[in-house]
Protein backbone atom coordinates (compact mmCIF):
# COMPACT_ATOMS: atom_id res chain seq x y z
CA UNK A 1 0.00 0.00 0.00
CA UNK A 2 0.95 3.53 -0.81
CA UNK A 3 2.44 5.30 2.34
CA UNK A 4 1.11 8.81 1.14
CA UNK A 5 -0.88 10.10 -1.40
CA UNK A 6 -0.75 13.29 -2.41
CA UNK A 7 -3.45 14.91 -4.34
CA UNK A 8 -1.99 17.99 -6.84
CA UNK A 9 1.22 18.59 -8.24
CA UNK A 10 1.95 22.17 -7.33
CA UNK A 11 4.55 23.20 -4.55
CA UNK A 12 2.71 22.22 -1.74
CA UNK A 13 2.39 18.76 -3.00
CA UNK A 14 5.70 18.18 -4.32
CA UNK A 15 6.82 20.01 -0.76
CA UNK A 16 4.88 17.18 1.11
CA UNK A 17 6.15 14.00 -1.69
CA UNK A 18 10.24 15.34 -1.09
CA UNK A 19 9.61 15.36 2.33
CA UNK A 20 8.02 11.72 2.55
CA UNK A 21 10.54 10.66 0.20
CA UNK A 22 13.30 11.86 2.28
CA UNK A 23 11.69 10.00 4.94
CA UNK A 24 11.88 6.42 2.92
CA UNK A 25 7.65 6.58 2.45
CA UNK A 26 6.35 5.64 -0.81
CA UNK A 27 4.52 9.15 -2.40
CA UNK A 28 2.63 8.97 -5.33
CA UNK A 29 1.41 12.76 -6.70
CA UNK A 30 -1.78 12.90 -8.47
CA UNK A 31 -1.87 15.68 -10.90
CA UNK A 32 -3.88 16.78 -13.98
CA UNK A 33 -1.55 19.06 -15.63
CA UNK A 34 1.75 19.00 -17.59
CA UNK A 35 5.08 20.08 -16.06
CA UNK A 36 6.22 22.63 -15.53
CA UNK A 37 3.35 24.17 -14.30
CA UNK A 38 2.94 27.68 -14.40
CA UNK A 39 -0.10 29.98 -12.52
CA UNK A 40 -0.65 33.87 -11.44
CA UNK A 41 1.13 34.54 -8.69
CA UNK A 42 4.03 37.23 -7.68
CA UNK A 43 6.90 34.74 -8.54
CA UNK A 44 9.07 36.51 -5.26
CA UNK A 45 10.33 34.21 -2.67
CA UNK A 46 10.59 35.18 0.91
CA UNK A 47 13.68 34.53 3.02
CA UNK A 48 12.09 32.04 4.57
CA UNK A 49 10.75 30.39 1.73
CA UNK A 50 13.94 30.25 0.14
CA UNK A 51 15.31 28.47 3.07
CA UNK A 52 12.14 25.63 3.08
CA UNK A 53 13.23 24.81 -0.59
CA UNK A 54 16.42 24.44 0.17
CA UNK A 55 16.03 22.45 3.06
CA UNK A 56 13.98 19.86 0.86
CA UNK A 57 17.22 20.13 -1.87
CA UNK A 58 15.72 22.38 -4.22
CA UNK A 59 17.57 25.66 -5.42
CA UNK A 60 15.53 27.50 -8.47
CA UNK A 61 17.13 29.88 -10.48
CA UNK A 62 16.46 33.56 -10.39
CA UNK A 63 17.15 36.66 -8.77
CA UNK A 64 18.40 37.74 -5.32
CA UNK A 65 15.74 40.24 -3.60
CA UNK A 66 17.26 42.33 -1.45
CA UNK A 67 14.16 43.92 0.25
CA UNK A 68 10.35 44.85 -0.05
CA UNK A 69 9.77 48.58 -1.18
CA UNK A 70 6.41 50.51 -1.02
CA UNK A 71 5.60 52.94 -3.51
CA UNK A 72 2.97 55.33 -3.73
CA UNK A 73 3.61 58.27 -6.07
CA UNK A 74 6.99 60.45 -4.71
CA UNK A 75 6.32 58.60 -1.56
CA UNK A 76 8.58 55.74 -1.18
CA UNK A 77 9.48 52.90 2.35
CA UNK A 78 11.68 50.50 1.89
CA UNK A 79 13.38 47.33 4.34
CA UNK A 80 15.87 45.20 3.68
CA UNK A 81 15.81 41.25 4.37
CA UNK A 82 18.09 40.81 7.51
CA UNK A 83 20.25 37.69 7.06
CA UNK A 84 19.67 35.16 3.76
CA UNK A 85 17.98 37.29 0.64
CA UNK A 86 14.65 36.47 -0.86
CA UNK A 87 14.49 34.97 -4.63
CA UNK A 88 12.90 36.40 -7.40
CA UNK A 89 12.21 32.76 -9.73
CA UNK A 90 9.75 32.02 -12.67
CA UNK A 91 6.71 29.51 -11.29
CA UNK A 92 8.21 27.53 -14.10
CA UNK A 93 11.46 27.14 -12.62
CA UNK A 94 10.62 27.11 -9.27
CA UNK A 95 7.77 23.71 -10.73
CA UNK A 96 10.80 22.32 -12.76
CA UNK A 97 12.96 22.08 -9.72
CA UNK A 98 10.85 20.42 -7.36
CA UNK A 99 9.47 18.26 -9.69
CA UNK A 100 13.22 17.01 -10.69
CA UNK A 101 13.96 16.64 -7.23
CA UNK A 102 11.04 14.75 -6.68
CA UNK A 103 11.38 12.34 -9.20
CA UNK A 104 15.26 12.24 -7.90
CA UNK A 105 13.90 10.54 -4.74
CA UNK A 106 11.69 8.17 -6.32
CA UNK A 107 8.57 10.03 -6.22
CA UNK A 108 5.62 8.53 -8.80
CA UNK A 109 3.96 11.20 -10.37
CA UNK A 110 0.54 9.96 -11.77
CA UNK A 111 -1.76 12.08 -14.20
CA UNK A 112 -4.83 12.55 -13.23
CA UNK A 113 -7.23 14.17 -10.77
CA UNK A 114 -8.52 13.78 -7.14
CA UNK A 115 -12.22 13.83 -6.81
CA UNK A 116 -14.14 11.34 -4.82
CA UNK A 117 -12.62 10.75 -1.84
CA UNK A 118 -13.28 7.28 0.90
CA UNK A 119 -11.61 6.33 3.65
CA UNK A 120 -11.46 3.63 5.95
CA UNK A 121 -9.95 3.37 9.47
CA UNK A 122 -6.42 2.33 8.10
CA UNK A 123 -6.44 3.85 4.44
CA UNK A 124 -8.12 6.16 1.88
CA UNK A 125 -8.52 5.89 -1.33
CA UNK A 126 -8.49 8.12 -4.45
CA UNK A 127 -7.98 8.43 -8.44
CA UNK A 128 -8.26 4.57 -7.87
CA UNK A 129 -5.16 4.96 -6.02
CA UNK A 130 -5.18 3.40 -1.95
CA UNK A 131 -2.63 4.55 0.41
CA UNK A 132 -2.19 4.94 4.41
CA UNK A 133 -2.87 8.48 4.08
CA UNK A 134 -3.92 11.71 1.66
CA UNK A 135 -2.15 15.38 1.49
CA UNK A 136 -4.50 17.31 -0.60
CA UNK A 137 -2.43 20.26 -1.56
CA UNK A 138 -4.54 20.94 -4.83
CA UNK A 139 -4.93 24.45 -4.84
CA UNK A 140 -7.11 27.79 -4.20
CA UNK A 141 -10.09 25.98 -5.02
CA UNK A 142 -9.26 22.56 -3.69
CA UNK A 143 -11.99 19.63 -4.51
CA UNK A 144 -10.69 17.71 -1.89
CA UNK A 145 -11.79 20.41 0.67
CA UNK A 146 -15.20 20.94 -1.01
CA UNK A 147 -15.53 17.38 -1.34
CA UNK A 148 -14.97 16.53 2.39
CA UNK A 149 -17.64 19.69 3.04
CA UNK A 150 -14.78 21.33 4.75
CA UNK A 151 -15.37 24.41 2.38
CA UNK A 152 -16.15 27.86 4.56
CA UNK A 153 -18.16 29.92 3.32
CA UNK A 154 -16.02 33.88 3.81
CA UNK A 155 -17.71 37.04 3.98
CA UNK A 156 -14.58 39.20 3.21
CA UNK A 157 -14.39 41.09 0.17
CA UNK A 158 -13.33 38.97 -2.91
CA UNK A 159 -9.60 39.81 -4.58
CA UNK A 160 -8.44 38.83 -7.46
CA UNK A 161 -4.66 38.58 -9.07
CA UNK A 162 -3.28 38.95 -12.56
CA UNK A 163 0.08 38.52 -13.59
CA UNK A 164 2.26 39.25 -16.68
CA UNK A 165 6.00 39.73 -17.92
CA UNK A 166 7.64 42.14 -19.47
CA UNK A 167 11.01 42.19 -21.37
CA UNK A 168 13.16 44.77 -19.51
CA UNK A 169 15.53 44.61 -17.29
CA UNK A 170 14.77 44.78 -13.39
CA UNK A 171 16.15 48.33 -12.06
CA UNK A 172 16.39 47.32 -7.85
CA UNK A 173 16.38 44.07 -6.66
CA UNK A 174 13.84 44.82 -4.35
CA UNK A 175 10.24 43.72 -4.73
CA UNK A 176 8.42 46.83 -5.44
CA UNK A 177 4.55 47.43 -4.21
CA UNK A 178 3.04 49.94 -6.30
CA UNK A 179 0.36 51.26 -4.25
CA UNK A 180 -3.05 52.75 -5.81
CA UNK A 181 -6.66 53.22 -4.00
CA UNK A 182 -8.07 50.22 -6.68
CA UNK A 183 -4.94 48.18 -5.28
CA UNK A 184 -1.73 47.07 -5.94
CA UNK A 185 0.68 46.19 -8.40
CA UNK A 186 3.77 43.83 -7.79
CA UNK A 187 7.12 44.22 -9.03
CA UNK A 188 9.92 41.28 -9.08
CA UNK A 189 12.80 40.93 -11.33
CA UNK A 190 12.87 36.97 -12.27
CA UNK A 191 15.35 37.47 -15.27
CA UNK A 192 18.43 39.02 -16.77
CA UNK A 193 15.78 40.95 -18.99
CA UNK A 194 12.60 39.90 -17.05
CA UNK A 195 10.59 41.39 -14.57
CA UNK A 196 6.78 39.86 -13.61
CA UNK A 197 3.79 42.41 -12.58
CA UNK A 198 1.41 41.18 -10.84
CA UNK A 199 -1.62 42.88 -9.97
CA UNK A 200 -4.25 42.34 -6.69
CA UNK A 201 -7.98 44.64 -6.67
CA UNK A 202 -11.15 43.62 -5.52
CA UNK A 203 -12.41 45.30 -8.80
CA UNK A 204 -12.35 43.07 -12.60
CA UNK A 205 -10.44 44.12 -15.21
CA UNK A 206 -7.63 43.41 -17.99
CA UNK A 207 -4.24 43.39 -16.69
CA UNK A 208 -3.91 46.52 -18.84
CA UNK A 209 -6.22 48.66 -17.18
CA UNK A 210 -5.59 47.31 -13.93
CA UNK A 211 -1.70 49.24 -14.39
CA UNK A 212 -3.08 52.06 -15.80
CA UNK A 213 -3.75 53.03 -12.01
CA UNK A 214 0.10 53.02 -11.83
CA UNK A 215 1.62 55.68 -14.66
CA UNK A 216 4.52 55.76 -13.60
CA UNK A 217 4.77 52.03 -14.05
CA UNK A 218 2.95 51.66 -17.30
CA UNK A 219 4.78 54.31 -19.24
CA UNK A 220 7.90 52.17 -17.91
CA UNK A 221 6.55 49.05 -19.43
CA UNK A 222 4.15 50.09 -21.79
CA UNK A 223 5.05 47.73 -25.65
CA UNK A 224 7.70 45.64 -23.58
CA UNK A 225 5.05 42.67 -22.95
CA UNK A 226 5.78 39.42 -23.09
CA UNK A 227 3.52 35.90 -23.21
CA UNK A 228 -0.24 35.82 -21.96
CA UNK A 229 -1.64 37.10 -18.49
CA UNK A 230 -3.00 34.61 -16.31
CA UNK A 231 -4.98 34.99 -13.14
CA UNK A 232 -6.25 34.06 -10.35
CA UNK A 233 -8.84 34.66 -7.24
CA UNK A 234 -11.02 34.64 -5.42
CA UNK A 235 -8.56 34.60 -3.37
CA UNK A 236 -9.72 34.20 0.52
CA UNK A 237 -10.32 31.05 1.01
CA UNK A 238 -11.04 29.77 4.60
CA UNK A 239 -11.51 25.43 5.34
CA UNK A 240 -13.38 24.75 8.63
CA UNK A 241 -9.93 22.49 10.02
CA UNK A 242 -7.05 21.68 7.78
CA UNK A 243 -7.71 17.66 8.78
CA UNK A 244 -10.58 15.41 8.43
CA UNK A 245 -9.65 11.50 9.00
CA UNK A 246 -6.93 10.29 7.17
CA UNK A 247 -6.71 13.95 5.44
CA UNK A 248 -4.70 16.93 6.30
CA UNK A 249 -4.73 19.91 3.65
CA UNK A 250 -1.71 21.55 3.08
CA UNK A 251 -0.32 24.86 1.27
CA UNK A 252 -3.54 26.97 -0.29
CA UNK A 253 -6.01 24.09 0.33
CA UNK A 254 -5.73 24.05 3.84
CA UNK A 255 -7.01 28.04 3.51
CA UNK A 256 -5.67 31.43 2.26
CA UNK A 257 -5.61 35.04 3.10
CA UNK A 258 -4.47 36.92 0.20
CA UNK A 259 -1.30 37.32 -1.68
CA UNK A 260 -0.59 40.85 -0.53
CA UNK A 261 2.58 39.72 1.77
CA UNK A 262 3.95 37.21 -0.56
CA UNK A 263 4.36 34.14 1.86
CA UNK A 264 2.53 31.73 -0.65
CA UNK A 265 5.66 29.19 -1.34
CA UNK A 266 6.93 29.59 2.33
CA UNK A 267 3.86 28.61 3.32
CA UNK A 268 3.37 25.75 1.63
CA UNK A 269 6.65 24.05 2.13
CA UNK A 270 6.07 24.35 5.76
CA UNK A 271 2.92 23.51 5.95
CA UNK A 272 3.16 20.60 3.57
CA UNK A 273 6.43 19.60 5.92
CA UNK A 274 4.33 19.80 8.74
CA UNK A 275 1.89 17.43 7.68
CA UNK A 276 4.22 14.47 6.63
CA UNK A 277 6.19 15.20 9.94
CA UNK A 278 3.34 14.78 12.18
CA UNK A 279 2.58 11.43 10.13
CA UNK A 280 5.69 10.05 10.73
CA UNK A 281 5.55 10.50 14.19
CA UNK A 282 2.52 9.28 14.53
CA UNK A 283 0.70 12.36 15.56
CA UNK A 284 -1.83 12.93 12.59
CA UNK A 285 -4.28 14.89 15.88
CA UNK A 286 -1.28 17.21 15.73
CA UNK A 287 -1.18 18.76 12.66
CA UNK A 288 -4.28 21.30 12.86
CA UNK A 289 -2.27 22.87 16.04
CA UNK A 290 0.49 22.59 14.31
CA UNK A 291 -0.62 24.37 10.98
CA UNK A 292 -2.12 26.79 12.80
CA UNK A 293 0.70 28.23 14.41
CA UNK A 294 3.14 27.99 11.45
CA UNK A 295 0.12 30.22 9.62
CA UNK A 296 -0.67 32.48 12.88
CA UNK A 297 1.64 35.65 12.33
CA UNK A 298 1.22 35.21 8.31
CA UNK A 299 -2.66 35.57 9.18
CA UNK A 300 -2.75 37.67 11.11
CA UNK A 301 -0.49 40.60 9.82
CA UNK A 302 -2.14 39.83 5.91
CA UNK A 303 -5.28 40.69 7.38
CA UNK A 304 -4.03 43.66 9.33
CA UNK A 305 -2.82 45.27 6.28
CA UNK A 306 -5.92 44.15 4.25
CA UNK A 307 -7.97 45.54 6.40
CA UNK A 308 -5.92 49.25 6.43
CA UNK A 309 -5.88 48.83 2.39
CA UNK A 310 -9.61 47.84 2.39
CA UNK A 311 -10.78 50.96 4.54
CA UNK A 312 -11.12 54.43 2.51
CA UNK A 313 -9.96 56.05 5.92
CA UNK A 314 -6.35 54.42 6.06
CA UNK A 315 -5.94 53.09 2.62
CA UNK A 316 -3.92 55.81 1.67
CA UNK A 317 -1.67 56.08 4.29
CA UNK A 318 0.07 52.70 4.42
CA UNK A 319 3.10 54.19 2.47
CA UNK A 320 3.22 57.45 4.15
CA UNK A 321 2.95 55.76 7.96
CA UNK A 322 6.02 53.23 5.93
CA UNK A 323 7.91 56.47 5.22
CA UNK A 324 7.89 58.39 8.57
CA UNK A 325 8.58 55.30 10.37
CA UNK A 326 10.75 52.86 8.65
CA UNK A 327 11.82 50.94 12.07
CA UNK A 328 8.18 49.62 12.44
CA UNK A 329 7.82 49.06 8.72
CA UNK A 330 11.84 47.28 9.03
CA UNK A 331 10.21 45.26 11.71
CA UNK A 332 7.42 44.36 9.92
CA UNK A 333 8.74 42.94 6.65
CA UNK A 334 11.46 41.08 8.43
CA UNK A 335 8.38 39.82 10.67
CA UNK A 336 7.15 38.15 6.90
CA UNK A 337 10.59 37.17 5.69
Amino acid sequence: MIDILVAGGGPAGLAAAIRAASAGLEAVVVEPRPTPVDKACGEGIMPSGVTALHALGVTPAGRALRGIRYIDGARQAEAAFRGRPGLGARRTELHTTLHRRARELGVRVVAGRVGEVRQSADRVTAAGLTARWLIAADGLHSPVRRALGLERFCSAPRRYGLRRHYHIAPWTDFVEVHWSRHGEAYVTPVGEELVGVAVLSRLRGSHEQHLAAFPALARTLRGLEAGPVRGAGPLRRTASTPRAGRVLLAGDAAGYVDALTGEGVAMAAATASAAVDCLLAGRPEDYPATWARLTRRHRLLTRALLGAAGHPLTAGLIVPAAHRLPPLFGAAVRALQ
